[in-house]
Formats: C-alpha cells, structure tokens, sequence
C-alpha cells in the first residue's frame, strides 16, 4: 500500500523510488491518511487478536495435558479397602472421596464438613476415604496426631477412628500449633470412651506409625503436595477428578454429580 502511494505521486516511478530510497515526507502523508481513516488501528486489532487466541489456545493445550496428566495419577491411587481404610458411609459406594488430609491444616479444618454433607445428600452412593498427608511444616504434632488417630481405630474401630477424627478437627489451634490448652490426644481419647493405658502404649506402636507413612508414600506416589486433596473417584467406572485446597461445597458437589454420570 506504502509503494502504490508512492508510485501514485505524479514524478514518481518504481526505478526512481527504488534509487532514491521513500520520500519522508510522502511516508507521513500516507501514514496520517490510513491513520484517519482507522486502517492502521485495524490492523494492530487484529495483529494484537491473533495473538490473544494463540496464547489462550497454548493455555487450553496446557490446561488440558496437565488434568490428562493428574487423572491418569489418579487412576493410580490405592484402590479403597474395607479393611484398610477408614471408610466413612457405605464401604460399597459407587463413589468415594478419597481425601488425604493433615489435623494441622487450617484448610483442611475447614474443609471438613464439606464431605460430610456430600455423603448427607447422596446417601449410600458415596463414601469418604480418610488418608494420612501430614505436611513436614507442621510437624510433629500433625503427625503425632495422626498416629493418635490410628490408635483409635486400632482400638474402637472404623466408628472411633471418625469420632477422633472430628475431635481432633473441633479442637486443634491449627498450623503445627498442637490441639488446645487442656486437651491432649490421651485426652479426647478417653473422653470417647478408650482404655487410657492401652491408647498410650499404642502412640509408640511402630505399626502405626508405619500406617501413617504408608498413606504418606501412596499421596506422593500420585502427585499430592497439599492438604487437602480429595480423590473423587467412581468405583465402577474409574473416572477420577481432583479437588484441591479447601474448594467451597458446590465445588466437591459438582466433581461429584460429574463423576457418578460416568459409565463403565
């Protein structure tokens, strides 16, 4: 467009407009003319829109290799065990939430009636799968509770697991700060009704502690870093979705409603 302006102007051939190089004032002419009539700004649109699109079109690609990525970790999670897991609900449900989760989260402490009332509105078609994660930052009462909590189920079962579990939730200070003053782990525990002497002795059980790494490693082995981090997964036909951090309850319902319409 610049040349055939060029070339337009009465003097002016292509040979002498090659030797001589633009005129500059017949450049600004013709800048200032496709300026007024909104060509140049058209074209900067466009330019500046094609690379909007390309950059959101490299962010949908990359959004969607890492969910293809973090589903198919999923997929490689610990299959749910009736007598291995602390199952809360129907141990056969077609859905369970797997969440891996840490007493010392402030996040997780606040996430933890979410579940709950997932499994509230869909009865026996969901479970929720307590499993270990307690993070390195809030040590060492994050994991000395977590031991605490399989004492409890070594003790009174799959039912005490889940009371201790509540209680531990109602009363720690949060962020490695331990449970509140006049609480202990010994403490809620013989309020629920367990042998004191036998709860103590099992603290320093090394199989329960070992229970508690092994939940760790199975967290590591499928790309969990935080707390909390629930699995929902359809038993039946092995879709999986993740939901990180302490989503709000229409965030866990909605990954729930998406999975349990999944077939096999």
């Amino acid at each position: 467009m610049l040349l055939a302006g060029i070339m337009a102007v009465p003097g002016h051939t292509a040979e002498t407009a090659a030797a001589a190089g633009p005129d500059p004032a017949l450049v600004d002419a013709i800048v200032r003319k496709l300026e007024s009539e909104g060509v140049l700004d058209r074209v900067v649109d466009r330019a500046l829109t094609r690379g909007i699109e390309r950059r959101q079109e490299a962010q949908r690609n990359e959004l969607a290799r890492q969910q293809a990525q973090t589903a198919e970790r999923g997929k490689a999670a610990r299959k749910v065990v009736a007598n291995r897991d602390h199952i809360r609900g129907n141990a056969a449900a077609e859905v369970s939430l797997i969440e891996y989760s840490d007493f010392e989260c402030p996040f997780c402490k606040r996430f933890h009636d979410a579940p709950a009332a997932v499994l509230e509105r869909h009865g026996g078609r969901v479970n929720w799968v307590y499993r270990h994660f307690p993070l390195a930052f809030h040590d060492p009462a994050a994991r000395r509770e977590a031991v605490a909590s399989e004492c409890a189920a070594k003790l009174g079962g799959n039912e005490a697991f889940w009371k201790y579990t509540d209680a531990l939730f109602r009363h720690t200070r949060s962020n490695g700060q331990g449970l509140a003053e006049g609480k202990s782990e010994l403490a809620i525990a013989t309020e629920l009704g367990l042998k004191g002497d036998d709860f103590s002795r099992c603290l320093a059980d090394p199989a329960m502690i070992k229970r508690v790494d092994e939940d760790i490693a199975d967290g590591n082995a499928i790309g969990v870093t935080g707390t909390p981090a629930t699995l929902v997964r359809n038993n039946r036909s092995g879709a999986t979705e993740w939901v990180v951090g302490a989503q709000p309850l229409a965030a866990l319902q909605a990954a729930v409603e998406r999975v349990l319409d999944t077939k096999r």
